[in-house]
Formats: structure tokens, C-alpha cells, sequence
């Protein structure tokens, strides 16, 4: 009778032990959430200005945290232990908030200093395109969330469209004919920025009279053919009736052709062409080194049909500027006829000898 008292008590005492640990896990904190507060090191920013942030809360025997962003986010995070969750913050100090439970429900609460800082983008590249006098811009810079650009001449500043990592693209921007410099800035999302200045010369529609000096005014459009050379320089003989600053050398190459000159289109949008009715004479101011050599001026594409017409004076003087007047008048060509090319050439019936002479000052009268 006392063995069996005995073997009841044992077996009431191990069913009370048994009830006491659930599932073996022991009520003491120190081994399964008393550490919650030694988190560290949660933090992984970004360096590319995107804010992007990834916070990886640790600690000793918790089993979920829960994030709070601490940029007036309403939306908290729960993150399981090993995992991670992210924000995108804009540029500025921050306390994230981290609240730790543990298996038995119990809670720790720590807060950590958040510093989110953006650079200033680098590799600022901005390519430019006219379409007449309206400039379309393309801008790309590493680490730059968008851009902004100053046009130069005194309307708003405009933002240009894009995304991250690629192309930003400005409105096409309409310019009168002028000198601008234009200012584009590369925003990083915060306060840092990078800027560059761009030098933009938008020029007029090439017509007469044409001075060889304007600095909007592309003397270049169009050509040679037949192998001549022409270009912009100063002035080699300033004085007598031409003491402009810049003229146009044209050079007639040994070995070019006979029938060698240039062109200049004058056709819209891009020129102004010319029209009878504002005088039948074109004027041209010379310079040689001998007499008699003949220059042409000839306009061509005429409206209504009316054929090319051609010109023909001989310089008078050598070694000294002279204004040679080329008379249309004697073609009867209709009023209101326009022409949309000009072409000079030099001693048209014979080879060049690398004979040099100097254009300036090209006008209608009548």
C-alpha cells in the first residue's frame, strides 16, 4: 500500500513539472529575449542618390521587430529576424525606430540616428540639336535624379524630363538670332548639384547683305566645288574704302577647276533669298593682287521658272579694296522674282594658279 501512495506522488510530480515549460522553452529572459537591446549596425545607404535604404534589425532571441521609418511614413514594417526591409528617404537626419518581441510577447524599444546624405552628380554630358533656331537638349549625368536648364536669354527656367540612370530631355526652346550661354544644372535629389555652362549662338537667316563680321551669322553654309578653298580671317588690308574687321578669303588652288566657286543656299528657313524687286544691282568689295581677272556673282533657283543669270566684272585696280557692281538689271527678270542660291566664282576659263582674293561687303541696290 505505501508503494503504490509513492509511485502517485512521483507521477503528480512530473505531470506539474511537464505543464510548467511549454514545449521546453524555459520563462527565463535572459536566454530568449533579455539581449533585444543590443541591436547595431542596421543601416545600409545607398551611395547612388536614389535614398534607398536597407534596415536589417538584429538581436538576441526576438521574433519579429517591428520598423518605424521615422519620416512620417504611417505605414510601419514587420521584419521577420534575418530579413530586411527598405525606404527611400529624401536627403536629411532621421530616428528610426526598431521595437523587438520576443516568444513570450515581451517588447524592447530602440531608436537609432539615421544620416542620409546625396552627392553631387558627376560626368555631366549635354548634347545639343537645332531644328532652325529652336534648340532641343539631352542631359545625362551619373548619380542625377533630374536637371534643370537656364536658356540664357531671360525666359524661366525649365525642368527636363527623365528617370533615374538614363536621359533627361529638355522642351524644344525657341531662341531669336543672338549669343546666349546656357546653364544646366544636374540635381541630385538633395542639395548637392552640378553645373556647366554652354556657349549657344543662334543664327540669323543668311541673306544680304552679308559683312563677313556678324558673330550670328554661319558664313559657312553651303560650299565649294571644283576645288577652291574659302574661309573667315582678319582683314589683311584694312583702309581706302574697307576697314571692316573680317573678310573672306577665297582661294582659287593650283589645279582647280576651271569652273570652281562656291554656293550659299537662301532658301527658308535657314536664309532669306533674294529678291529683284529690292534692286537689280549686287555689289561686292575686292581685293587682288592683279587686274582683269574676272569674278562672277550668280543667283540661281529663280521663282515662276526664271533661269540662272550670271554676271561677270573684271577687277580694275590690283593690291587695293574695290567695291565691282554686278548690273541684273539688264535681264528683264519679272518683279517679285526671287532666288534662292548664290555662287561667286573666280576666273572661269582657265585652271586655278593658287590665285588669292578677299570678299567683304555684299549688297543689293538698285
Amino acid at each position: 500500500m505505501k508503494k503504490i501512495i509513492l509511485s502517485f506522488a512521483i507521477l503528480s510530480l512530473f505531470a506539474t513539472t511537464s505543464c510548467s515549460v511549454p514545449d521546453g522553452i524555459d520563462s527565463n529572459t535572459t536566454l530568449n529575449g533579455g539581449n533585444l537591446g543590443t541591436q547595431s549596425g542596421i543601416f545600409d545607404i545607398s551611395t547612388n542618390n536614389t535614398g534607398l535604404v536597407r534596415i536589417t534589425p538584429t538581436g538576441e532571441g526576438a521574433v519579429s521587430y517591428t520598423v518605424s521609418y521615422g519620416d512620417g511614413t504611417i505605414t510601419n514594417a514587420t521584419v521577420l529576424p534575418g530579413a530586411s526591409t527598405t525606404h527611400i528617404y529624401p536627403e536629411g537626419n532621421y530616428t528610426v525606430t526598431v521595437v523587438s518581441t520576443d516568444i513570450n510577447g515581451n517588447q524592447t524599444t530602440n531608436t537609432y540616428p539615421l544620416s542620409v546624405v546625396y552627392f553631387a552628380p558627376t560626368d555631366l554630358n549635354v548634347d545639343q540639336s537645332f531644328a532652325g533656331t529652336a534648340l532641343t537638349i539631352v542631359a545625362k549625368a551619373t548619380y542625377a535624379n533630374g536637371f534643370t536648364v537656364n536658356w540664357g536669354d531671360g525666359t524661366a527656367v525649365e525642368t527636363l524630363t527623365g528617370s533615374y540612370g538614363g536621359t533627361f530631355t529638355g522642351p524644344a526652346h525657341a531662341y531669336a538670332p543672338g549669343v546666349y550661354t546656357m546653364t544646366v544644372t544636374a540635381l541630385s535629389g538633395g542639395t548637392p548639384t552640378t553645373t556647366a555652362t554652354y556657349p549657344v549662338i543662334v543664327n540669323a537667316p543668311f541673306g544680304l547683305p552679308i559683312t563677313y563680321d556678324s558673330p550670328i551669322q554661319n558664313y559657312n553654309v553651303g560650299g565649294t566645288f571644283g576645288g577652291v578653298d574659302v574661309t573667315q580671317v582678319a582683314n589683311p588690308f584694312p583702309g581706302g574704302i574697307n576697314s571692316t574687321a573680317t573678310v573672306r578669303r577665297y582661294t582659287k588652288t593650283v589645279g582647280a577647276a576651271s569652273w570652281s566657286g562656291t554656293w550659299t543656299p537662301l532658301s527658308t528657313p535657314n536664309g532669306v533669298p533674294i529678291n529683284i524687286d529690292n534692286g537689280s544691282k549686287i555689289k561686292v568689295m575686292v581685293y587682288s593682287t592683279e587686274v582683269g581677272k574676272m569674278l562672277n556673282v550668280e543667283i540661281e533657283q529663280g521663282s515662276g521658272g526664271v533661269s540662272n543669270k550670271v554676271v561677270k566684272m573684271p577687277s580694275t585696280v590690283a593690291n587695293q579694296w574695290e567695291e565691282l557692281t554686278f548690273d541684273f538689271g539688264t535681264f528683264g527678270i519679272p518683279a517679285g522674282t526671287t532666288f534662292n542660291q548664290l555662287v561667286f566664282r573666280y576666273n572661269d576659263n582657265a585652271a586655278g594658279t593658287g590665285e588669292v582674293i578677299y570678299l567683304d561687303n555684299v549688297t543689293q541696290s538698285n
